[in-house]
Protein backbone atom coordinates (compact mmCIF):
# COMPACT_ATOMS: atom_id res chain seq x y z
CA UNK A 1 0.00 0.00 0.00
CA UNK A 2 1.32 3.43 -0.92
CA UNK A 3 1.65 5.84 2.00
CA UNK A 4 2.43 9.44 2.87
CA UNK A 5 4.36 9.39 6.16
CA UNK A 6 4.01 12.02 8.85
CA UNK A 7 7.29 13.77 8.15
CA UNK A 8 6.03 14.48 4.62
CA UNK A 9 2.74 15.93 5.91
CA UNK A 10 3.93 19.50 6.44
CA UNK A 11 2.28 21.55 3.73
CA UNK A 12 0.47 24.68 4.91
CA UNK A 13 -1.49 25.62 1.79
CA UNK A 14 -3.51 24.02 -1.01
CA UNK A 15 -1.20 24.74 -3.95
CA UNK A 16 -1.50 23.29 -7.47
CA UNK A 17 2.22 23.96 -7.94
CA UNK A 18 3.23 21.36 -5.32
CA UNK A 19 4.88 18.20 -6.63
CA UNK A 20 2.61 15.19 -5.95
CA UNK A 21 3.77 12.93 -3.12
CA UNK A 22 1.80 9.99 -4.52
CA UNK A 23 0.30 9.03 -7.88
CA UNK A 24 -2.60 6.60 -7.48
CA UNK A 25 -5.17 4.80 -9.59
CA UNK A 26 -8.91 5.06 -9.12
CA UNK A 27 -9.96 2.51 -6.47
CA UNK A 28 -6.45 2.09 -5.02
CA UNK A 29 -6.37 2.25 -1.21
CA UNK A 30 -3.65 4.45 0.28
CA UNK A 31 -2.66 5.52 3.80
CA UNK A 32 -1.87 9.07 4.90
CA UNK A 33 -0.26 9.89 8.24
CA UNK A 34 -0.97 13.36 9.61
CA UNK A 35 0.22 15.80 12.22
CA UNK A 36 -2.19 17.52 14.55
CA UNK A 37 -3.07 21.18 13.90
CA UNK A 38 -0.03 22.34 15.91
CA UNK A 39 2.49 20.12 14.05
CA UNK A 40 3.16 18.31 17.33
CA UNK A 41 3.65 21.35 19.60
CA UNK A 42 0.96 20.52 22.19
CA UNK A 43 1.97 17.46 24.21
CA UNK A 44 1.35 18.44 27.87
CA UNK A 45 -0.69 21.10 29.75
CA UNK A 46 2.54 23.10 30.06
CA UNK A 47 2.50 23.76 26.30
CA UNK A 48 0.50 26.96 26.00
CA UNK A 49 -0.90 28.67 22.90
CA UNK A 50 1.33 31.72 23.38
CA UNK A 51 2.16 32.81 19.81
CA UNK A 52 5.76 33.76 20.60
CA UNK A 53 6.44 30.24 21.90
CA UNK A 54 5.11 28.40 18.86
CA UNK A 55 7.51 27.60 16.01
CA UNK A 56 6.42 29.20 12.76
CA UNK A 57 3.93 31.60 14.37
CA UNK A 58 6.19 34.54 13.59
CA UNK A 59 5.43 34.03 9.89
CA UNK A 60 2.58 35.49 7.91
CA UNK A 61 0.49 33.44 7.56
CA UNK A 62 1.49 31.30 10.57
CA UNK A 63 2.71 27.75 10.00
CA UNK A 64 -0.25 25.88 11.48
CA UNK A 65 -2.81 23.30 10.42
CA UNK A 66 -0.43 21.17 8.33
CA UNK A 67 -1.82 19.01 5.54
CA UNK A 68 -0.47 16.06 3.57
CA UNK A 69 -0.35 15.99 -0.19
CA UNK A 70 -0.96 16.45 -2.90
CA UNK A 71 -2.10 13.06 -4.13
CA UNK A 72 -2.37 12.83 -7.94
CA UNK A 73 -5.30 10.65 -9.06
CA UNK A 74 -4.72 9.20 -12.51
CA UNK A 75 -7.41 10.17 -15.00
CA UNK A 76 -8.78 13.14 -13.05
CA UNK A 77 -9.35 16.22 -15.20
CA UNK A 78 -10.72 19.71 -14.74
CA UNK A 79 -14.52 19.53 -14.65
CA UNK A 80 -14.61 16.08 -13.01
CA UNK A 81 -15.76 15.30 -9.48
CA UNK A 82 -13.37 13.50 -7.13
CA UNK A 83 -14.94 11.19 -4.55
CA UNK A 84 -12.81 10.45 -1.47
CA UNK A 85 -14.06 7.20 0.08
CA UNK A 86 -12.89 7.20 3.69
CA UNK A 87 -12.20 3.69 4.95
CA UNK A 88 -10.57 4.23 8.36
CA UNK A 89 -9.50 7.12 10.59
CA UNK A 90 -7.16 5.96 13.36
CA UNK A 91 -6.14 8.65 15.86
CA UNK A 92 -3.28 8.87 18.36
CA UNK A 93 -3.38 8.11 22.09
CA UNK A 94 -4.26 11.67 23.13
CA UNK A 95 -5.83 14.87 21.88
CA UNK A 96 -5.81 18.48 23.07
CA UNK A 97 -7.70 21.74 23.17
CA UNK A 98 -6.07 25.14 23.77
CA UNK A 99 -7.69 28.44 24.77
CA UNK A 100 -6.32 31.81 25.77
CA UNK A 101 -6.32 35.57 25.26
CA UNK A 102 -7.61 36.69 21.85
CA UNK A 103 -8.30 33.07 20.84
CA UNK A 104 -11.85 32.26 19.83
CA UNK A 105 -15.06 34.15 20.61
CA UNK A 106 -14.35 34.55 24.35
CA UNK A 107 -10.67 35.42 24.07
CA UNK A 108 -11.49 38.98 25.13
CA UNK A 109 -14.25 38.11 27.60
CA UNK A 110 -15.01 40.49 30.46
CA UNK A 111 -17.67 38.18 31.88
CA UNK A 112 -15.14 35.38 32.48
CA UNK A 113 -11.72 37.05 32.82
CA UNK A 114 -9.87 33.75 33.09
CA UNK A 115 -10.71 33.07 29.44
CA UNK A 116 -9.17 36.34 28.27
CA UNK A 117 -6.17 36.43 30.62
CA UNK A 118 -4.94 32.85 31.01
CA UNK A 119 -3.59 30.36 28.49
CA UNK A 120 -4.97 26.87 29.13
CA UNK A 121 -4.15 23.59 27.39
CA UNK A 122 -6.13 20.47 28.19
CA UNK A 123 -4.79 17.05 27.24
CA UNK A 124 -7.31 14.24 26.77
CA UNK A 125 -6.00 10.65 27.06
CA UNK A 126 -7.48 8.09 24.65
CA UNK A 127 -8.24 4.49 25.59
CA UNK A 128 -8.56 1.79 22.90
CA UNK A 129 -11.95 0.14 22.45
CA UNK A 130 -12.96 -3.52 21.96
CA UNK A 131 -11.27 -3.56 18.54
CA UNK A 132 -7.94 -2.77 20.20
CA UNK A 133 -7.80 0.54 18.27
CA UNK A 134 -8.89 4.11 18.86
CA UNK A 135 -11.59 3.86 16.19
CA UNK A 136 -14.02 2.68 18.88
CA UNK A 137 -12.04 4.03 21.82
CA UNK A 138 -12.85 6.50 24.59
CA UNK A 139 -11.76 10.10 25.18
CA UNK A 140 -11.26 11.02 28.85
CA UNK A 141 -12.27 14.68 29.26
CA UNK A 142 -11.88 14.62 33.04
CA UNK A 143 -11.94 12.15 35.93
CA UNK A 144 -15.74 11.99 35.71
CA UNK A 145 -16.50 12.80 32.05
CA UNK A 146 -15.70 10.69 28.98
CA UNK A 147 -17.24 9.90 25.61
CA UNK A 148 -16.65 7.70 22.56
CA UNK A 149 -13.97 8.85 20.14
CA UNK A 150 -15.63 9.96 16.89
CA UNK A 151 -12.64 10.62 14.63
CA UNK A 152 -12.84 12.65 11.43
CA UNK A 153 -10.81 14.74 9.00
CA UNK A 154 -10.97 18.46 9.74
CA UNK A 155 -9.25 19.71 6.58
CA UNK A 156 -9.43 18.10 3.13
CA UNK A 157 -9.91 19.09 -0.46
CA UNK A 158 -8.59 19.35 -3.99
CA UNK A 159 -6.23 22.08 -5.18
CA UNK A 160 -8.48 25.06 -5.99
CA UNK A 161 -8.43 27.20 -9.10
CA UNK A 162 -7.13 30.19 -7.14
CA UNK A 163 -4.31 30.85 -4.72
CA UNK A 164 -5.00 29.82 -1.12
CA UNK A 165 -2.32 31.26 1.14
CA UNK A 166 -2.95 29.08 4.16
CA UNK A 167 -4.69 25.87 5.18
CA UNK A 168 -5.76 27.62 8.41
CA UNK A 169 -8.67 29.46 6.85
CA UNK A 170 -8.65 28.38 3.21
CA UNK A 171 -12.21 27.31 2.31
CA UNK A 172 -14.25 26.94 -0.84
CA UNK A 173 -16.30 24.66 -3.05
CA UNK A 174 -13.18 22.47 -3.34
CA UNK A 175 -12.97 21.88 0.45
CA UNK A 176 -10.46 23.30 2.93
CA UNK A 177 -10.65 23.77 6.68
CA UNK A 178 -14.35 22.96 7.01
CA UNK A 179 -14.24 20.81 10.19
CA UNK A 180 -17.12 18.61 9.05
CA UNK A 181 -17.73 15.83 11.57
CA UNK A 182 -19.13 13.78 8.71
CA UNK A 183 -15.74 13.55 6.96
CA UNK A 184 -15.51 10.22 8.75
CA UNK A 185 -14.99 6.53 8.05
CA UNK A 186 -17.71 5.00 5.90
CA UNK A 187 -18.64 8.27 4.21
CA UNK A 188 -17.89 9.60 0.72
CA UNK A 189 -16.77 13.19 0.13
CA UNK A 190 -17.49 14.73 -3.32
CA UNK A 191 -15.22 17.60 -4.48
CA UNK A 192 -14.89 19.47 -7.78
CA UNK A 193 -11.64 19.04 -9.73
CA UNK A 194 -9.81 22.08 -11.12
CA UNK A 195 -6.48 20.56 -12.20
CA UNK A 196 -5.25 17.38 -13.84
CA UNK A 197 -4.82 14.72 -11.16
CA UNK A 198 -7.22 16.54 -8.79
CA UNK A 199 -4.29 17.15 -6.36
CA UNK A 200 -5.91 16.01 -3.11
CA UNK A 201 -4.78 17.05 0.39
CA UNK A 202 -5.90 16.18 3.92
CA UNK A 203 -4.91 16.80 7.54
CA UNK A 204 -6.16 18.25 10.84
CA UNK A 205 -7.64 15.11 12.42
CA UNK A 206 -10.04 15.46 15.33
CA UNK A 207 -10.88 12.83 17.94
CA UNK A 208 -14.23 14.55 18.57
CA UNK A 209 -15.95 17.90 18.14
CA UNK A 210 -19.16 19.60 19.15
CA UNK A 211 -21.33 21.70 16.86
CA UNK A 212 -19.56 24.96 15.84
CA UNK A 213 -16.09 24.05 17.24
CA UNK A 214 -16.82 27.03 19.47
CA UNK A 215 -13.36 27.70 20.96
CA UNK A 216 -11.61 27.39 17.61
CA UNK A 217 -10.05 24.03 18.44
CA UNK A 218 -11.70 20.62 18.73
CA UNK A 219 -10.09 17.55 20.30
CA UNK A 220 -7.05 17.98 18.05
CA UNK A 221 -4.90 14.96 17.29
CA UNK A 222 -2.73 13.22 14.73
CA UNK A 223 -3.27 9.83 13.15
CA UNK A 224 -3.61 7.78 10.00
CA UNK A 225 -6.31 7.85 7.32
CA UNK A 226 -6.95 5.04 4.85
CA UNK A 227 -9.01 5.89 1.81
CA UNK A 228 -9.47 5.39 -1.92
CA UNK A 229 -10.81 7.55 -4.72
CA UNK A 230 -13.48 7.40 -7.39
CA UNK A 231 -14.08 9.74 -10.32
CA UNK A 232 -17.26 11.10 -11.86
CA UNK A 233 -16.44 12.49 -15.27
CA UNK A 234 -17.49 16.00 -16.27
CA UNK A 235 -20.05 16.75 -13.59
CA UNK A 236 -20.83 20.17 -12.10
CA UNK A 237 -20.82 20.50 -8.34
CA UNK A 238 -21.71 23.82 -6.62
CA UNK A 239 -19.87 22.92 -3.41
CA UNK A 240 -18.39 19.91 -1.65
CA UNK A 241 -21.02 17.35 -0.61
CA UNK A 242 -21.16 14.23 1.54
CA UNK A 243 -22.87 10.88 1.10
CA UNK A 244 -23.38 8.87 4.26
CA UNK A 245 -24.76 5.32 4.17
CA UNK A 246 -28.07 6.64 5.51
CA UNK A 247 -28.16 10.32 4.50
CA UNK A 248 -27.13 13.05 2.06
CA UNK A 249 -25.42 16.25 3.24
CA UNK A 250 -25.03 19.39 1.10
CA UNK A 251 -22.42 21.80 2.47
CA UNK A 252 -21.66 25.51 2.18
CA UNK A 253 -19.41 28.02 3.94
CA UNK A 254 -20.14 31.73 4.28
CA UNK A 255 -20.66 34.57 6.71
CA UNK A 256 -23.08 35.30 8.25
CA UNK A 257 -24.25 31.86 9.32
CA UNK A 258 -27.73 32.28 7.86
CA UNK A 259 -26.19 32.62 4.38
CA UNK A 260 -24.34 29.30 4.86
CA UNK A 261 -27.55 27.63 6.09
CA UNK A 262 -29.71 29.04 3.29
CA UNK A 263 -27.21 28.19 0.55
CA UNK A 264 -26.55 24.66 1.86
CA UNK A 265 -30.29 24.05 1.94
CA UNK A 266 -30.66 25.21 -1.67
CA UNK A 267 -27.70 22.99 -2.66
CA UNK A 268 -29.57 20.05 -1.11
CA UNK A 269 -32.80 20.96 -2.90
CA UNK A 270 -30.95 21.11 -6.24
CA UNK A 271 -29.43 17.70 -5.50
CA UNK A 272 -32.90 16.25 -4.88
CA UNK A 273 -34.27 17.82 -8.07
CA UNK A 274 -31.35 16.92 -10.34
CA UNK A 275 -30.66 13.37 -9.17
CA UNK A 276 -33.72 12.04 -7.33
CA UNK A 277 -36.63 13.25 -9.42
CA UNK A 278 -38.12 15.76 -6.98
CA UNK A 279 -39.95 18.76 -8.34
CA UNK A 280 -38.67 22.07 -6.96
CA UNK A 281 -41.94 22.44 -5.05
CA UNK A 282 -41.66 19.01 -3.43
CA UNK A 283 -38.00 19.57 -2.50
CA UNK A 284 -38.88 22.98 -1.02
CA UNK A 285 -41.70 21.56 1.05
CA UNK A 286 -39.70 18.49 2.13
CA UNK A 287 -36.92 20.49 3.81
CA UNK A 288 -39.52 22.56 5.63
CA UNK A 289 -41.74 19.75 6.90
CA UNK A 290 -39.61 16.61 7.28
CA UNK A 291 -38.92 16.08 11.01
CA UNK A 292 -35.56 14.46 10.23
CA UNK A 293 -34.21 17.27 8.05
CA UNK A 294 -31.20 18.71 9.88
CA UNK A 295 -28.79 21.63 9.68
CA UNK A 296 -25.35 20.67 10.93
CA UNK A 297 -23.39 23.72 12.08
CA UNK A 298 -19.98 22.19 11.58
CA UNK A 299 -17.96 25.33 12.18
CA UNK A 300 -18.86 28.72 13.64
CA UNK A 301 -15.68 29.77 15.42
CA UNK A 302 -14.50 33.36 15.44
CA UNK A 303 -10.89 32.76 14.49
CA UNK A 304 -8.69 33.96 11.61
CA UNK A 305 -10.76 34.58 8.45
CA UNK A 306 -12.82 31.41 8.67
CA UNK A 307 -16.29 31.40 7.22
CA UNK A 308 -19.05 29.48 8.97
CA UNK A 309 -19.84 26.00 7.67
CA UNK A 310 -23.31 24.45 7.49
CA UNK A 311 -24.48 21.09 6.19
CA UNK A 312 -28.09 20.48 5.14
CA UNK A 313 -28.91 16.80 5.75
CA UNK A 314 -31.78 14.56 4.66
CA UNK A 315 -32.03 10.82 5.48
CA UNK A 316 -32.05 8.46 2.51
CA UNK A 317 -35.29 6.85 3.71
CA UNK A 318 -37.15 9.87 2.33
CA UNK A 319 -35.66 9.50 -1.15
CA UNK A 320 -37.39 7.55 -3.95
Amino acid sequence: MQMIVREQAKKYAFDWRDEPLLRVSEGETIAIETWDASTGFFKTPVDKAIPANRPGFDRSPPMANPIAGPVYIEGAERGDVLVACIEEVEVADYSWVAVGPKRGPLGESTRWPELSSEYTTKIFPHTPGPSGTMQDGTLQFSDSISWPITPFIGTLGTAPDREVRTSIDGQGAWGGNLDMRDAAAGNRIFMPVYHDGALFYLGDLHASQGDTEYTGTAAETCGTVRLHFELIKQKKLPFLRIEKPDALVAVHSARPLEVAVDTATQHLMAWLVDEFGFTPTDAYCLVSTCPDFRINVYQMCNIAQLSYVAGAEIPRKYLP
